[in-house]
């Protein structure tokens, strides 16, 4: 048996995040870089360590390679433990049947036995895909001086935005949560659930059996609506500084392009709260003479050659003679060869970018591939992509594969339109 804990954490990172299109083609939401040197999972894992939670048990589904790699034994969050530390929690084969994570609650459900074998007084829910800074030790300090069952994050957006979230009303005198509204027509609260939880464990597991044959079990859907409905004290924890879900196009790409502005509203210097990171070792950034950077994060081992600016590059890039790069995400070890203009483009990792290409170019149009998805004047080019010399490619684009210069009529991707050659990605 081993040492009981008092707090673990459960971090659900097997999300697919389908929102951002060919960027999760082959790679879970929690993996995809962000601000040049991490990862979004970084986040959460960092808030855990920073907040003294030294157990994480990491649920992945979805593409977990690269997360799984990037997580290892937990090294740069100083979660190697002997005991606690990071576990990595994959679906597995149970006798007589196997089961896919169905659900956010489900994913806790099947993973009760780890759990079980810290003995928690309380177990802190997690999302892998927010970006955010959090000392989790204050929010179990409220759960228990309210002597809660169930606390939940959540922070003020402006009312003509609630209908776009999960609404709490709490009563103004205790804060104890009253009643739920799931993006409702009309909100009755602008206090918007963060998908952050406390439970004391000893209920949320009878709550998990209780329901184990609910399909798709999900937190906010039909565990915390059962507890509240039994009784049990269900309070919000209001949080009132930055938090990010960056799980569009257009959230993610705000979100990069705060970190260079001029007073960024999210700190990543900070020295009291840092966000850590599996950094490979690799040589120093070089920029060349003859080059031009200005308001610019540039991670290491990246060459520029050209001009850059108001972007966030990643590590390992080249950006040769000629090419100018403004408004972008450049993700790591991308190539961006002689003479290319991108602007407002989303490039992932490994993309080679041909010489006297010119992208995000023109008028925008509505996307012919997904709509729902595609509706940002953005170029989106999926990671291991390569992109001929001397093509035009428009806003609102999608590429996913290697493309051949055949693939472009008269040499443009027309505004709206997409070229995925890798994968079912509807």
């Amino acid at each position: 048996m081993n040492a009981k804990k008092e707090m673990i954490a459960m971090l659900l990172a097997g999300g697919q995040g389908s929102r951002l299109g060919v960027l999760t083609a082959k790679t879970a939401k929690p993996a995809i870089s962000f601000g040049g040197k991490y990862r979004i999972i970084d986040f959460p894992l960092s808030n855990c360590i920073n907040s003294g939670v030294d157990t994480v048990g990491v649920m992945t589904q979805y593409q977990p390679l690269r997360l799984n790699s990037h997580i290892g034994i937990g090294i740069p969050w100083d979660l190697d433990r002997n005991h606690g530390g990071v576990t990595i929690l994959s679906p597995y084969e149970k006798s007589g049947e196997s089961s896919w994570f169905a659900g956010t609650a489900d994913a806790i459900f099947q993973n009760i036995n780890f759990i079980d074998q810290f003995d928690p007084e309380y177990v802190l829910i997690l999302g892998g895909d927010h970006i955010y800074k959090m000392d989790y030790s204050l929010m179990l300090n409220f759960h228990k001086a309210k002597k809660a069952d169930i606390t939940m994050a959540a922070m003020p957006v402006p009312i003509e935005e609630a209908s776009r979230f999960g609404i709490l009303i709490t009563d103004p005198e205790t804060g104890r949560i009253t009643d739920f509204q799931e993006k409702p027509k009309e909100p009755k609260s602008n206090l918007a659930s963060m998908g952050i939880y406390i439970f004391t464990w000893k209920l949320l597991r009878e709550a998990l059996i209780a329901n184990k044959t609910v399909p798709n079990l999900d937190f906010g859907m039909h565990v915390i609506p059962y507890c509240h409905n039994r009784g049990d004290a269900v309070f919000c924890y209001e949080y009132n500084s930055y938090w990010k879900d960056v799980g569009t196009l257009s959230s993610y790409f705000e979100a990069n392009m705060e970190l260079i502005d001029l007073v960024p509203v999210f700190n990543l210097y900070e020295e009291y709260w840092q966000i850590y990171t599996n950094t490979p070792s690799v040589e120093p950034q070089y920029i060349d003479s003859n080059a031009f950077v200005e308001r610019c994060i540039v991670g290491e081992g990246t060459q520029i050659y050209g001009r850059v600016t108001n972007s966030v590059i990643g590590s390992g890039v080249t950006i040769e003679e000629g090419a100018v790069v403004d408004n972008s995400i450049i993700m790591s070890n991308t190539v961006v060869k002689k003479n290319s203009q991108l602007t407002r483009c989303i490039i992932g990792e490994d993309v080679t970018i041909g010489e006297n290409c010119s992208l995000g170019f023109g008028e925008y149009k509505e996307s012919t591939y997904n709509p729902k998805v595609y509706c940002a004047d953005l170029v989106t080019i999926g990671e291991d992509s390569v992109i001929p010399d001397g093509v035009s490619i428009g806003k609102n684009t999608a590429i996913m594969g290697v493309t051949e210069p055949e693939d472009y009529p008269n040499g443009r991707l027309e505004s709206g339109d997409a070229i995925i050659k890798a994968g079912d990605l509807e």
